[in-house]
């Protein structure tokens, strides 16, 4: 099958510059060889891949590479890694293409990737479920009443990723300047939310209907004293926290980590593949603080650690991701060998 891996890096592949951009990190990107370790997963499963960039060009692109075929049915499937260029919405632009053009991809809708970009919605939808999550407040100018908020809390910006923004706020008195940086630094309101001290377990999901839920993979703060996973802590050498996989947690709290986390997923009508985030305080109770609609699938995140954990190769968990996302549209699998 002919199979698209859509990305982003380079960002000049638009008409105008104009709206928010994409926030670059401080860093070189973390998964600069993620894009080439898919494309050769996907070859080893015996597909033909084509790499390209998820700007104005992109439908060309497609339509040249998986030409439409005689009877209407879809030619090519997408690897959807697309983070966006710009503007407001920016993981939803690729799939809306996709929609729009008939191209079927992995991962979740426009509204799904909507619904789990932005952590206000998800942490409402959710809680609407029953599902525990950090108490929290929206906030633009950081004088606002903070209600029944207990400090220390955290401050991020709702709708980005890779821990950009996130600061840990210990008195009311810090509060304003840091709501201020977002605002300023990426034109969003600050979500404000209490800060949960304990363990952090991230939970990564496979499938749709029958969700499969892999072995659970622990952030190791060790003796830190700042037990945050900011970005130094996820992609810095020198300052990475170590990951424990399979999780040392006792089989009821993973029964209600399991559970949370699937609600997770439906509520944020996430597809395909996803990771949930979660703190678990001193007493054992857990707080959801975000899901993933795209989480990261570089060797050595904790999706690709958990996958390995449940006996899973890289190119084996690469061609499975594509293939749940086959039989949800066309009810059967590729039908290539997996090794």
């Amino acid at each position: 099958m002919r199979v698209a891996v859509v990305t982003n890096r380079d960002f000049t592949g638009v008409i105008n510059r104009f709206g928010q951009p994409f926030p670059q990190p401080p860093q070189p990107w973390p998964e600069s060889d993620r894009d080439s370790m898919v494309v050769a997963a996907l070859e080893e499963g015996g597909h033909e891949v084509l790499l390209c960039e998820g700007d104005k060009g992109l439908l060309a692109t497609l339509e040249r590479f998986m030409p439409p075929d005689s009877q209407a049915r879809p030619s090519g499937f997408v690897f959807n890694l697309a983070c966006g260029i710009q503007g407001e919405s920016r993981f939803s632009q690729v799939p809306a293409m996709l929609e729009m053009a008939g191209v079927p991809y992995i991962g979740a809708s426009p509204l799904g990737h909507e619904l789990a970009n932005d952590k206000v919605i998800t942490k409402i939808l959710i809680r609407d479920r029953g599902v525990p999550t950090p108490n929290f407040r929206v906030m633009r100018r950081g004088s606002e009443n903070t209600g029944d908020l207990r400090f220390p809390v955290i401050v991020k910006p709702p709708r980005e990723g890779d821990s950009l923004g996130l600061q840990l706020v210990h008195e009311p008195a810090e509060l304003k300047r840091a709501v201020e940086v977002i605002v300023e630094q990426y034109a969003q309101d600050a979500l404000v939310e209490e800060y949960i001290e304990g363990r952090e377990i991230n939970v990564a999901i496979l499938g749709n209907g029958e969700l499969e839920v892999l072995p659970l993979v622990e952030q190791d703060f060790g003796g830190r004293a700042n037990r945050l996973m900011t970005w130094e802590a996820k992609y810095v050498a020198a300052t990475a926290v170590a990951k424990i996989c399979p999780a040392e947690i006792g089989g009821r709290l993973a029964t209600v980590l399991r559970d949370i986390s699937i609600a997770t997923f439906r509520a944020c009508q996430c597809r395909d593949y996803a990771r949930v985030d979660v703190r678990i305080d001193g007493s054992g109770q857990p707080f959801v603080l975000e899901i993933n609609a795209n989480p990261s699938l570089a060797k050595g995140s904790s999706y690709c650690m958990a996958a390995n954990t449940a006996g899973h190769s890289y190119s084996s968990l690469i061609n499975r991701i594509l293939d749940v996302a086959q039989t949800r549209y066309f009810g059967t699998a590729t039908p290539q060998d997996r090794t």
